[in-house]
């Protein structure tokens, strides 16, 4: 049998069989370093997101305009599942969910290449685009962007340097004066867009970076009708003026000396005073400028979305981490990322974390760690007084750890992640049932041999021994796995959202099963040849001892008399599904994750000034209780809309 000449050739090469595990062990931690953690597993579908703004656009127009054109163009690609939609006003949202086996990248692909031929169907200025390479669990990362201090001036704060002045406005870097909400809104949000977000984006892992809340920068040109009549002036003089004003001309180059010098005309607008200066006419030899008819301000577009902070308005980012990735590496690099940024952001302006994945992530992984430690420690000690031999019980103790490192590797190479469900499956008396019996039978047939010849056995002795007694454990070994496989196989038919859940599981209990199976037929004889030289005892330990006295007459009166304990088994299973039957049922394990997460419902007819005025009434309440640390709020639609 091939068994045999496993378990042969790993006692002959038994060094060999010891170097290869330190080997794989090393494989091992490398692996576990590198596996995808998560608290749970991750359930989103195999899906990719078409989100299309139309502002011009209500609900209805929307639906048939834009929404049943990119549903009818999708149709029909391989691997579809299926698709939902939203629409609302001005906003589209189509979701198509492919087949578990489909790569998501050729998903993505065929979606492009779908969307390309929409596009003619269309409104114009209507341009769908795909949401990032994310999941629902992508959130791994999200900060606010606020002033450093929200409510104004502070004591030692100076006129004319960048920050809050005396009179309430504040002073930016390129000499720009806010002076109301709107447009102190607009400038964190351009801070976050267009200084924090791009740097976000090069972290490794991240798929996309979504911003809410403030306003998108615009300059304001309020026009004066009597002052336009005056100078004999038109709305359309003073459009085309201001059209005309923000130029870049290149003009080639000239050579000068032996140098090429190029010439470009830059008249790009950058401040309001770019603008206040910019001419409309000439009346009597004189400018007539954008001033003298008209009043310039810093702005805001129309928002779907809004967000604040500890009741008060603010920006909040969001980092998505790509599909596949290690949601706790990935909200380290970007929390690492983002406290280089404030050392470099405006001043007056921060970035501080709200919420941080890594955080849940290290408490369910210490959670798993120490339930799994324990579990460990107390087969161990077990083995230890069972066994009634120090080195015999440390081989089978070891069979732990080196099990572990190739699930590892294992989970690795098939991709699964390791969260609360698969890791937290995994029973180490189980995993170290193999090892065991083929450690006792070893004792056993050496202790056997030794009375036998009345002498401590030479190495040929030994090595017949633990052969013969590793090959008399392999059928009671592998019924034992085999029955715990057969109990886990069901799991992996699972579809749908019940095998992202349960799936992981059941491969990782598989993989640890068959890792032990393996090291049971190999390590484990090998190290009983190279560490088990001395006497062995043949005396059977007290608990042994003790567990067979009170074990002996309860197995003789159970075959003796069948009927009792067949009625008693029966009666204690009864009990046992009316006590099931009373439990709680969660599909989800509970975690204390130190974060709530509260869904204010409002009648779809609220305004978004509305909905913030009433976010704060709510934010200001939940702020009361000691407990709470931090509130923050999204209301609206996002600019990637991951979550509409």
């Amino acid at each position: 049998m091939f068994t045999n000449f496993i378990i042969t050739t790993s006692i002959r090469l038994r060094i060999a069989v010891v170097v290869l595990s330190i080997l794989v062990a090393v494989i091992g931690i490398r692996s576990l370093a590198a596996l995808p953690i998560d608290a749970v597993p991750d359930i989103t579908t195999k899906q990719v997101q078409i989100n299309t703004l139309a502002p011009a656009f209500g609900p209805e127009e929307v639906e048939k305009l834009v929404t049943f054109p990119i549903e009818s163009v999708l149709s029909g690609i391989p691997g579809l599942e299926g698709s939902r939609s939203i629409s609302r006003s001005g906003f589209s949202q189509v979701t198509v969910v492919f087949e578990e086996s489909t790569d998501i990248y050729f998903a993505r692909q065929q979606v492009a290449e779908r969307l390309a031929q929409a596009g003619e169907t269309l409104p114009d200025g209507v341009n769908p685009q795909m949401g990032p390479l994310s999941t629902g669990l992508g959130e791994v990362y999200m900060w606010s962007v606020d002033f450093t201090h929200p409510h104004g001036p502070q004591k030692g704060s100076k006129d004319g340097s960048p920050g809050w002045q005396s009179d309430g406005s504040f002073l930016t870097p390129e000499g720009e004066r806010l002076n109301d909400a709107v447009a102190l809104g607009a400038y964190l949000r351009t801070v976050q867009d267009w200084i924090i977000k791009p740097q976000i984006r090069n972290v490794a892992g991240v798929a996309g970076v979504d911003s809410i809340g403030g306003y998108e920068k615009q300059y304001v040109v309020s026009p004066d009708s009597s002052k336009l009549a005056s100078y004999g002036l038109s709305f359309v003089d003073l459009a085309d003026a201001l059209e005309k004003s923000s130029v870049a001309v290149g003009a080639n180059f000239v050579e000068r000396g032996g140098e090429a010098f190029l010439v470009k005309a830059d008249a790009r607008v950058r401040s309001i005073d770019d603008i206040s200066h910019a001419v409309v006419a000439t009346r009597g030899g004189l400018p007539v400028s954008v001033r003298d008819v008209a009043t310039v301000t810093i702005g805001g577009g129309l928002r779907s979305g809004a967000a604040s902070i500890n009741g008060e308005d603010a920006v909040v980012g969001t980092a998505l981490m790509l599909v596949g990735e290690n949601s706790r590496t990935v909200a380290k690099a970007v929390a690492a990322r983002l406290a280089d940024i404030n050392r470099a952001l405006p001043p007056g302006i921060e970035a501080k974390p709200v919420y941080d994945r890594s955080n849940l992530v290290n408490a369910t992984i210490k959670t798993v760690a120490k339930n799994l430690a324990e579990g460990a420690l107390l087969v161990i000690v077990v083995l230890f007084l069972v066994l009634g031999n120090i080195r015999a019980a440390l081989i089978a103790a070891l069979v732990i750890p080196l099990s572990m490192l190739m699930t590892a590797t294992g989970m690795n190479g098939l991709h699964v992640s390791g969260n609360l469900m698969s890791l937290g499956a995994l029973d180490f008396g189980l995993i170290v049932d193999g090892a065991v019996i083929i450690v006792e039978n070893c004792l056993r047939r050496l202790a056997e041999r030794q009375h036998e010849q009345g002498r401590l056995l030479n190495l040929s002795e030994r090595l017949d021994e633990v052969t013969a007694a590793t090959r008399e454990m392999i059928k009671p070994t592998v019924y034992g796995q085999a029955i715990i496989f057969i109990v886990y196989a069901p799991l992996l038919s699972f579809s749908g959202i019940e095998g992202k859940m349960f799936t992981p599981m059941a491969i990782t209990v598989m993989i640890a099963l068959a890792a032990a199976f393996v090291l049971s037929l190999t390590f484990v004889p090998a190290m009983i040849a190279l560490l088990v030289r001395g006497r062995v005892s043949e005396k059977e330990g007290r608990i042994m001892g003790g567990a067979r006295r009170v074990y002996l007459p309860a197995l003789r009166q159970a075959v003796k008399r069948p009927a009792p304990a067949i009625f008693f088994s029966l009666g204690v299973f009864a009990v046992s599904l009316v006590i099931f039957s009373q439990m709680g049922r969660e599909f989800m394990p509970k975690l204390d994750e130190r974060d709530l997460m509260v869904q204010a419902l409002r009648i779809p007819s609220t305004s978004l000034d509305q909905s913030q005025r009433m976010q704060r009434v709510v934010e200001n309440a939940i702020k009361s209780v000691p407990e709470v640390a931090t509130v923050f709020s999204k209301t609206g639609t996002a600019e990637v809309a991951s979550d509409p």
